[in-house]
């Protein structure tokens, strides 16, 4: 069996701002951008690696989700426990320098951790967590 992961969904609050995080801060490319009513799904993704994707989308678009789940979701969001990911590079202290002069909220500064990676940490302007690791 061969399995990898193709897309992971990651919720925004705005979707500009969002954009502009991953497309302008961290390279990203745009693969796809649809917008349905109010509601707006982003596909980006890592320039010249089109197998691996992130779709920044609405926090709640399920219109069965009652309101008590949008409210516990959007306090999860405002603590930055909702949702995280894990993105790697061969020059962490590199990517922290050029993600935290764009202003991101820094979470962490570079560190060696001692299951054997460097990494750093922002959050994205909806409160993810972005964790980015460089292995040994």
């Amino acid at each position: 069996m061969d399995i990898t992961i193709q897309y992971t969904f990651l919720p925004h609050t705005d979707a500009e701002e969002s954009l502009a995080f991953y497309r302008d801060t961290l390279g990203f490319e745009v693969r796809k951008d649809v917008g349905y009513e109010q509601m707006r799904w982003i596909t980006v993704g890592p320039v010249g690696q089109p197998e691996t994707s992130i779709v920044l989308t609405p926090p709640t678009p399920d219109p069965g989700t009652t309101d008590e789940e949008r409210r516990t979701v959007a306090e999860m969001m405002a603590k930055g426990t909702y949702a995280s990911i894990v993105l790697s590079t061969t020059d962490v202290d590199g990517a922290f320098e050029q993600v935290a002069a764009s202003g991101a909220e820094v979470a962490q500064e570079p560190i060696d951790q001692p299951y054997g990676v460097r990494d750093c940490a922002f959050r994205d302007p909806a409160g993810n967590m972005v964790r980015i690791q460089q292995p040994d």
